[in-house]
């Protein structure tokens, strides 16, 4: 179980080249085990979040502790979200109607369910939401990828 949990922060470290890296550059960068659904002192303090393709995997009855931890308690002044466009995978010929993009997903957000999702909970944690597609847009399915950009109202 301990190199399941060493192995992708031993790659991030050899991608980054943290052993040849100068004294400023690992300074900067600290790297460390964590979870998005339990509250951890580490993420607080930071001037934005990006949570990037990450939504998708949480159980969906595991998305309330997500939330708090993120919008609540570390509440970072921007956060950077973005998740799959259900809708657009009509466009992949491999994936039948009900299907997912990757085995791991638990679900995938229409538009307009990624929406209503991101303005309730911008407005329950005091965050105002921005929406962005990323790709090339079907006219139909828009973008393959949704954004939303949420930041601290006042």
């Amino acid at each position: 179980m301990l190199t399941y949990l060493i192995l992708p922060l031993k790659r991030a470290s050899e991608k980054l080249n943290l052993e040849r890296a100068g004294d400023s550059k690992r300074g900067r960068i600290q790297l460390f085990q964590g979870s998005l659904t339990y509250k951890d002192l580490r993420f607080s303090g930071y001037d934005a979040a990006c949570v990037i393709e990450v939504i998708e995997h949480f159980d969906v009855p595991r998305l309330a502790a997500f939330e708090r931890v993120l919008f609540e308690f570390t509440k970072p002044p921007v956060v950077v979200l973005t998740t799959p466009n259900k809708e657009y995978n009509a466009n992949y010929g491999f994936l039948y109607e009900d299907d997912l993009r990757h085995g791991d997903h638990r679900f995938e957000w229409t538009r307009e369910e990624f929406r209503d999702w991101a303005n309730q909970t911008a407005g329950k944690f005091g965050y105002a939401a921005q929406f962005s597609e990323i790709g090339d847009a079907d006219e139909t399915h828009g973008a393959p990828t949704q954004m939303g950009v949420f930041t601290v109202c006042g």
